[in-house]
């Protein structure tokens, strides 16, 4: 498989989120919780970032920014949504797909960051 069959995604996500990534082998979100219908992987690290410094941090006392390669060819099928301004670029997949997101990840899910 070359590069271009997949896409980057990053995720800003809290110490609950992240312990039960590591649960799943580093391969998989887990399920949304009721209150959370949609899952939000974001576009740019940037985006990932401001969140995790600034929101999860606030929350949760820690937030972390994660990156993963997802099958181009899954998240065609989703429009990319302009939650903001022209940089804040994320897809909104609903909590009954997570489970074909998760299938159509390439590799493990990385932390690349770790704000406090």
């Amino acid at each position: 498989m070359t590069h271009t069959d997949t896409t980057t995604l990053w995720r800003p996500t809290g110490p609950q989120e992240l312990a039960l990534v590591e649960a799943a082998g580093w391969r998989a979100w887990p399920p949304r919780l009721p209150d959370q219908p949609i899952f939000y992987p974001v576009l740019n690290e940037d985006y990932a970032t401001r969140i995790a410094r600034d929101w999860n941090v606030r929350a949760s006392g820690v937030g972390y920014v994660t990156r993963f390669e997802v099958r181009t060819s899954f998240l065609d099928r989703y429009d990319v949504q302009q939650a903001g301004g022209q940089t804040i670029l994320e897809y909104w997949i609903p909590a009954e797909d997570l489970d074909e997101l998760n299938r159509h990840i390439v590799g493990r899910i990385e932390v690349v960051a770790e704000y406090r």
